[in-house]
């Protein structure tokens, strides 16, 4: 495969600083087995068992925090703290229905919490498994096949084709050997590897068989460094924080009033009225209870996952499957997205591409010269992708195959001997354009336009293949000329960046291979061709949990990055996402394992190893990145249908709060009676969840959770709310007091706990009409016919209940019917204020927001 090494494009140091490309001298690698004390015989059993016992198992054993240990601080903070008091008071009131309700909430959000953190877990099995099982050493100067785990530093193994290489080795003897490290350094062809080389754990020999030492096992080894980032990434959900601030907010809020709802109950019964009785205390308890309970939005993770969980069905059947559900509320926020080359925007295939012949050769003859340098059942890439650019394979094999010289690392190229009908011998040779070109007699015209060509295809991004002939036995050789190989784009691929551009991210490309190669086909797909090394951005001593300010910099402006390595790439999430970015990532590899489980949104592409999926919150089941708008588009659109029921649920606890707490002051009254906050609560809830199919307008920019503006404008409807519910509250007093009034109808505190229960149901939903809809309340997109449905089958309960009095004292159908007309009017008026308060402020739902410095408040 290193046919074409000598050729491959340059980009600063990066040769010298990748430490698999140096060869070391026979002096270095004679200073490096005396370091590791042991000899190119191996070691002894017996000192290989005491190093086993002193390092440990060659295994990975990076350690992460007690799933345990995760579950039990699923049950640790405000709402979790909340919910528990409920809890215990509901159990020592003997209250058996809200205890089985609140605890069943309270194990529910547990247990969502603590299924996220098990694909960890999973992520580090699909990298334990990918480890090599067995390994064959030298001890005591004999070969035997020994589990791969007991492999010590100093041990010599042999490692042949078709084998994972089980630890990182310095390579000791042996022609040579061709590695794929593709799911390791992302480079898209197999390494040829020689005496002097080293070898990464993890990788896979393609050809080929090599002695080697052990130099790293276990978590030493790059592969077990890999897997400790993998344990290590973290990256809490913006959900999550949001969900912990609504309900912070709403704690203090509701605490706060409550207090002030208590207070004025004790000072009146112990000093207005003197009535002071502990069944009175215990009554004030139940009821502040249930009151916390219902205006709290415990309710409110298991309600955001119900939403979700629907939107990731509805991912899925767009080739989306999602392993995480927050992942879906971090896509809709994502603006930037960091993209694996290789296999994602690149077919993965090494195809040839521009042809450049010498002489008096012709492009099909170059090219059919190379095909007959090759073996036709050849397992190599570049082998395919000559073969597969002859327009006719059967050409080739008209000329028998007499003898084969296959690629080494010495020779850098592949000859073969082929006899024609004549019985004629002519030898062909292709690769590495200065090992081809060597051949040749110099020619100091030829040799100059030669390596400028060769010069500008390396700058092109593209590696070349140096082809020439031989028709008098190997005498005089022919220069027939240079073929270009590049791994293609997908024909999809440069529309989906496109349209991702349209969406409003950032897409940024990260590669393996050379600057120049990423830097050709991120031009093609017009991503911009600023592409820097990765090494020149972060050093090896660069601490992620600590970049630098102008390393984060360069990353935010660099069009993408060059010879990345896993943990570059997982700096380079760090790095962003401390500028203040949401970031997706894209992979396939056990090399973007740690990214992907470190970014907000982790995509594993189709083909991706189990490493990869498990580390991953969403996995494309379709090839390329065109599934990527699909779920972007779906993903913003679940993020404003749970922003709907955000606005909705917080106006609606101001306004329980507020009304109750407004009557107990300034009436004295309990407005509402326990078993009717319960029955608002299932009422306003349950039915909401049909949200999840509303029909929503897509924001045309990524959005974020602002809080600010959450809360302010939650605020001012859940103030217009409290209005309405408060105001006929007095309605109702005024009735009491007016005798003409009563002569028509009594009404009794009784009647007037039900008249607000119906307005609390009724004018609750027709508040989530109004927020939903950034126009006029029933202007498009219209609500769902399910959320609809779902709101009018309520109403129709909750108007049944009032006039049969199933729960509440009963209304006449006249009281029904002003009701109505009050909460119509009411939300006429609601509206209106909506829609000045989005004309004189920016939009509250932060679908345009512009600023990727703007932090979660």
């Amino acid at each position: 495969m290193d046919q074409v090494a000598a050729a491959a494009p340059k980009a600063g140091n990066a040769q010298s600083t990748d430490p698999a490309k140096k060869t070391l001298t026979a002096e270095e690698i004679a200073a490096q087995l005396s370091k590791l004390k042991t000899t190119a015989q191996g070691l002894s059993a017996a000192d290989a068992a005491q190093r086993l016992r002193q390092d440990g198992p060659n295994a990975i054993t990076a350690k992460e925090e007690p799933l345990w240990h995760k579950l039990v601080g699923y049950f640790w903070g405000p709402i979790p703290w909340m919910i528990e008091a409920a809890a215990v008071i509901s159990l020592a009131r003997q209250d058996w229905p809200d205890f089985l309700v609140v605890t069943a909430l309270l194990v529910y959000n547990a247990a969502v919490g603590f299924w996220q953190d098990a694909k960890a877990a999973n992520a580090l099995k699909s990298l334990r498994s990918s480890l090599a099982r067995q390994a064959r050493v030298r001890r005591d100067g004999s070969w035997a096949n020994i589990p791969a785990e007991d492999l010590v530093t100093g041990d010599v193994i042999e490692v042949r084709a078709g084998e994972i290489v089980p630890a990182d080795l310095l390579l000791l003897n042996g022609a040579y050997l061709q590695l794929d490290e593709s799911a390791l350094t992302g480079e898209s062809l197999p390494v040829g590897k020689g005496v002097g080389n080293a070898a990464y754990a993890g990788s896979i020999a393609k050809q080929g068989a090599m002695e080697a030492v052990v130099t790293a096992t276990s978590d030493a080894t790059f592969f077990g460094k890999t897997a400790s980032l993998v344990a290590s990434a973290s990256s809490k959900s913006h959900s999550q924080r949001a969900v912990m601030q609504i309900g912070d907010a709403l704690i203090a809020l509701a605490a706060a009033l409550a207090l002030v709802l208590i207070g004025a109950e004790v000072y009146r019964t112990m000093v207005v009225t003197g009535d002071f009785s502990w069944d009175a205390v215990g009554a004030l308890t139940q009821f502040v209870l249930v009151l916390l309970v219902a205006a709290i939005p415990v309710a409110l993770p298991a309600v955001m996952s119900v939403t979700l969980a629907l939107g990731a069905l509805t991912l899925s059947r767009e080739k989306a499957i999602v392993s995480r559900l927050s992942a879906i509320d971090e896509l809709a926020g994502v603006d930037i997205l960091c993209s694996d080359k290789t296999g994602t925007l690149t077919q993965n295939k090494i195809a040839l591409s521009e042809p450049v012949p010498y002489g008096d050769a012709t492009a099909t003859a170059l090219i059919l010269a190379a095909a007959r340098a090759t073996k036709g059942d050849s397992d190599d890439a570049i082998d395919h992708a000559v073969l597969n650019a002859v327009e006719d394979r059967a050409v080739v094999d008209t000329m028998v195959l007499e003898k084969f010289v296959p690629f080494d690392p010495v020779s850098k190229r592949t000859m073969a001997t082929r006899v024609d009908d004549a019985g004629s011998k002519i030898l062909y040779a292709k690769g590495a354009p200065q090992a081809v070109s060597s051949l040749c007699p110099a020619d100091p015209d030829r040799d100059a336009r030669y390596s400028a060509d060769v010069a500008r295809l390396a700058a092109g991004g593209y590696r070349a293949l140096g082809v020439a002939q031989s028709d008098d036995g190997g005498e005089t050789w022919v220069l027939l000329g240079l073929l270009s190989l590049i791994d293609p784009p997908r024909e999809d691929a440069s529309d989906t960046i496109r349209e991702t551009k349209a969406l409003g991210l950032d897409v940024k490309m990260i590669t393996g291979d050379d600057v120049a190669i990423g830097s050709e086909i991120a031009g093609r797909l017009g991503m911009g061709t600023r592409l820097l090394l990765a090494n020149d951005v972060f050093d090896k001593d660069t601490d992620p949990d600590h970049i630098p300010i102008a390393a984060a910099r360069a990353v935010e402006k660099a069009d993408g990055f060059g010879r990345v390595f896993p943990r570059h790439k997982f700096e380079i999430v760090k790095s962003l996402q401390e500028c203040g970015h949401i970031v997706a990532m894209t992979g396939d590899g056990v090399n973007d394992a740690p990214a992907l489980k470190q970014a907000d949104c982790g995509i594993a592409v189709s083909g991706a190893t189990d490493a990869a999926r498990s580390a991953a919150a969403l996995v494309l089941t379709a090839p390329g990145l065109s599934t990527i708008v699909n779920a972007i588009v779906e993903a913003r659109k679940i993020f404003e249908r749970i922003l709907s029921y955000i606005y909705y649920r917080i106006a609606m606890t101001i306004a329980i709060m507020a009304v109750v707490v407004l009557s107990s002051l300034v009436f004295g009254i309990q407005p509402l009676t326990p078993v009717m906050i319960v029955a608002l609560a299932l009422l306003d809830d349950i039915p909401i969840m049909t949200i999840a199919y509303d029909n929503v307008k897509t924001a045309p920019q990524p959005v974020r959770w602002d809080m600010h503006r959450i809360l302010y404008f939650s605020g001012i409807m859940g103030f217009m709310a409290a209005l309405q519910s408060f105001g006929i509250v007095l309605i109702g007093m005024a009735w009491m007091q007016d005798a003409s009034l009563n002569a028509w109808f009594a009404i009794d505190k009784e009647h007037l706990q039900t008249i607000l229960f119906l307005q609390l149901a009724a004018g609750g939903h027709l508040l989530l009409f109004v927020v939903r809809s950034r126009g006029w309340a029933f202007s498009k997109p219209l609500p769902s016919p399910p959320l609809f449905i779902a709101v009018v089958a309520t109403q129709v309960l909750a108007v049944i209940m009032c006039a049969n009095g199933i729960l509440v004292p009963a209304l006449p159908w006249e009281i029904i019917g002003l009701v109505w007309l009050y909460i119509i009017a009411a939300t006429a008026v609601t509206d209106i204020v909506k829609r000045l308060v989005l004309r004189h402020h920016r939009e509250p739902s932060a679908t345009a927001l512009t600023d990727h410095h703007l932090p979660l408040a």
